[in-house]
């Protein structure tokens, strides 16, 4: 999919010609896209410095190699064990998931529930930190005999953790903006390092817009899978009712409209992070050119790697820094 469209004007033209032809009314259409392009230009937020974007997005001068999960072939995902197992096998940087247990603390989750991962089951919701801590995160892991006595890690462990490494950190916010956004907004107060060695990304506009709200020094993004509403990252639809299934693909096609057209610019994000299928030369060049730099997901053969970084010369995210991988969803 991908409607990259041709920018800002591109967009407002198509909404002008949708509304004159809907409501057969000059007047009225003009009325409404200048209205939306006055709303757009009062409430879009700047993005961070570009100083700043490129030291948390360019370290080290070269494409990045972020570590998905920390890594979540090579060690138990979101574990302090993955972390240290990333730095050792020369990663840039860890993606790490931000989720809350029901007692309202940050810690390193991906799923809303725990029986993915662990030997526990339930939701998060539902688990205090305590109850979490108790829960073993290896325990399906293929090198979990490797990997013993290992804890869900708080957030703040896990940032402490990476800086001893000196890894870039991309935060994976799940949900929970305002929880997520006053958590992270203290780690930043704590740790002021953060603003030039980590960016906050999230699938969710309003999870990105308040977080820039919150702190204008903060490096974002977000993050994009084409028909991500009515399809599983396998590609299984997600819904069995016919009906429900295409009403969430035609929302995924002004989803991605939405993202392509003004979203990126109403959020100030630094970088779009979009599965890899659906990036090329032609999308890096386009984004590059506006400011913004792409990172894709989830790149994990060796020949898709020396792509990335040879001939697209763009960051990737990986779940493997060692070997070829089937990629974790």
């Amino acid at each position: 999919m991908l409607c990259r469209g041709e920018g800002l004007l591109g967009s407002l033209t198509a909404l002008l010609v949708a509304a004159l032809a809907l409501s057969r009314s000059p007047a009225l259409s003009v009325l409404l896209t200048a209205g939306l392009y006055l709303a757009l230009h009062l409430f879009s937020l700047e993005p961070a410095a570009p100083q700043s974007a490129q030291r948390v997005l360019r370290p080290r001068r070269t494409a990045a190699r972020i570590a998905h999960r920390g890594g979540a072939h090579d060690a138990p995902e979101n574990t302090l064990a993955a972390i240290r197992q990333a730095a050792e096998n020369g990663a840039t940087g860890v993606e790490l998931d931000l989720e809350f247990t029901a007692d309202g603390v940050p810690i390193l989750m991906h799923d809303e529930t725990v029986e993915r991962t662990t030997d526990g089951s339930g939701r998060l919701r539902d688990l205090t930190f305590e109850e979490i801590r108790r829960l073993n995160p290896s325990a399906k892991h293929r090198l979990r005999s490797k990997f013993q006595g290992e804890k869900v890690p708080t957030l703040r462990e896990a940032v402490v953790e990476s800086m001893q490494h000196n890894l870039i950190i991309y935060f994976d916010v799940k949900g929970h903006a305002n929880q997520a956004v006053d958590a992270l907004k203290q780690l930043y107060l704590e740790f002021p390092s953060l603003y030039n060695s980590s960016i906050v990304c999230s699938f969710m506009p309003d999870v990105v817009y308040k977080m820039r709200q919150a702190d204008r020094n903060v490096v974002t993004a977000l993050t994009h899978r084409p028909w991500q509403l009515s399809h599983f990252g396998d590609g299984t639809p997600r819904f069995s009712s016919s009906w429900k299934h295409h009403l969430y693909m035609i929302l995924d096609v002004i989803l991605d409209w939405s993202l392509h057209s003004f979203l990126w610019r109403l959020c100030g994000v630094s970088a779009l992070l979009v599965q890899k299928n659906f990036v090329s030369q032609d999308y890096v060049r386009h984004w590059s050119s506006k400011g913004i730099q792409v990172v894709a997901w989830t790149v994990n053969t060796f020949a898709e790697k020396s792509y990335y970084e040879s001939v697209l010369e763009s960051n990737y995210i990986t779940d493997s820094l060692v070997e070829d991988c089937d990629p974790h969803y």
